[in-house]
């Protein structure tokens, strides 16, 4: 099905410029592209394209020639072991494990039909401003907003070989207008710079969360609005912010996709219904995906058509009882002008009494007893946190995602 669509995209489309190379200088009409693509051949039954060069896109399009089921990998990333595979699967996404372990997500090819078609009509993607891909192919992100809306859609795209603000301004240079997908700290990394390209005319934020400060200088300094887009790897695209004014808060994520139904299970989390959702987890299932259903581990409110996340289910943080959202705390340190970056979690207390403490790491040169005196000022005292650690600042892995689960491993180990 998605071979068959790419024929006939690539018919269409077949003197028009579908994809360029700036690391070689190389580039493909669509009609290229395709006879490109005949070319090569898928060595096993399971294909893991890999990387960020055109090489990614032949070995799926040799996958998808050929009814070879494709799983794409991170650089570096070794591939999961397989013992059989869900029926009608075509495709396997590996979780980000922001939380927890990565797990294995399978695909149908009208599921992932099915996103691309909600990202391309929400975003309004278009041929004549093509995407410049600075994002891993591998992860959901890029490869819905990257990879199908170019085979799928004609959505030309441009291979940027990494985010550094010299290349992504170069890179730019050949295209009247372009859309941008990227992370929260590519567009920090570019603002400070002074590199994000002029004729960006679409730009968007996903993986983690968009400071609002950060969204408001670049729109004060570029005229440039960031849309924040929501979306996981077992569903695809969730909410998209379409407005084109930048947020005064951080917890409005937009409204649902097209094609996509939000509602609140019991316990506030989102549930997300859509024929993007995933099959299945393998090799293990759950309850919380098929069936076109993912129930979600975000807490959120639904009014007036509108998505607000209030956290993670998750990363609640018990102190005495009581429970906390980490984005709570983080929301208000953020407000600081000093504070560059944060992360909250929960760490088990040694006083019996109150089951967790709440710990930060920050990125700021004010001292803890000035950040504790500004937080006293917005939250109350039980909110704050117990520990403080500073840092030169916070690892995010090449998703663009930082692990609460990560720091707060290496918060125990240090501990112990």
């Amino acid at each position: 099905m998605l071979y068959k669509r790419w024929r006939k995209i690539s018919a269409e489309h077949r003197n028009e410029i579908a994809l360029r190379d700036f690391a070689s200088g190389k580039r493909w009409t669509f009609g290229e592209l395709f006879s490109e693509g005949e070319k090569c051949r898928a060595k096993a039954e399971i294909v893991f394209p890999s990387g960020h060069s055109p090489e990614f896109v032949f070995q799926l399009l040799a996958a998808w020639r050929e009814n070879k089921i494709a799983c794409p990998l991170e650089h570096g990333q070794s591939p999961p072991k397989f013992s059989g595979t869900p029926k009608n699967c075509i495709h396997f996404k590996i979780t980000s494990a922001t939380t927890g372990n990565s797990r294995l997500v399978a695909f149908t090819s009208e599921q992932l039909a099915a996103d691309a078609e909600n990202i391309v009509a929400t975003m309004d993607l278009r041929a004549d401003r093509p995407n410049l891909g600075v994002i891993s192919l591998a992860h959901s992100y890029g490869f819905s907003n990257l990879i199908l809306p170019l085979l799928l859609h004609g959505i030309p795209l441009i291979l940027a070989p990494a985010p550094l603000p010299e290349i992504v301004r170069r890179a730019a240079e050949t295209e009247k207008t372009l859309t941008l997908a990227a992370v929260p700290a590519m567009w920090l990394a570019w603002h400070e710079a002074d590199a994000i390209p002029g004729n960006i005319r679409l730009a968007i934020s996903a993986s983690a969360p968009l400071p609002v400060n950060l969204e408001q200088e670049i729109f004060n300094a570029h005229g440039l609005k960031i849309h924040n887009f929501l979306g996981s790897s077992e569903c695809g695209g969730i909410a998209y912010d379409k407005t084109n004014f930048p947020r005064t808060n951080a917890a409005p994520a937009g409204t649902p996709m097209q094609n996509v139904n939000l509602t609140l299970h019991e316990n506030g989390c989102l549930i997300v219904r859509s024929s993007a959702v995933g099959e299945t987890y393998w090799p293990e299932n759950s309850e919380s995906l098929g069936g076109g259903i993912f129930q979600t581990s975000d807490l959120a409110e639904l009014e007036d058509g509108a998505v607000f996340l209030r956290g993670r289910l998750d990363d609640q943080i018990n102190v005495a009882g009581r429970k906390l959202s980490p984005e709570t705390v983080e929301r208000a340190l953020l407000k600081h002008p000093q504070v560059h970056e944060c992360l909250v979690f929960g760490a088990p207390s040694r006083d019996a009494e109150r089951t967790e403490i709440i710990v930060v790491v920050v990125v700021s040169a004010e001292p803890e007893t000035e950040l504790k005196h500004f937080l006293l000022q917005n939250l109350p005292a039980w909110q704050l946190p117990r520990e403080w650690h500073f840092v030169e600042s916070l690892s995010a892995n090449a998703r663009g995602k930082v692990s609460r689960a990560d720091w707060r491993a290496t918060f125990a180990r240090k501990r112990a």
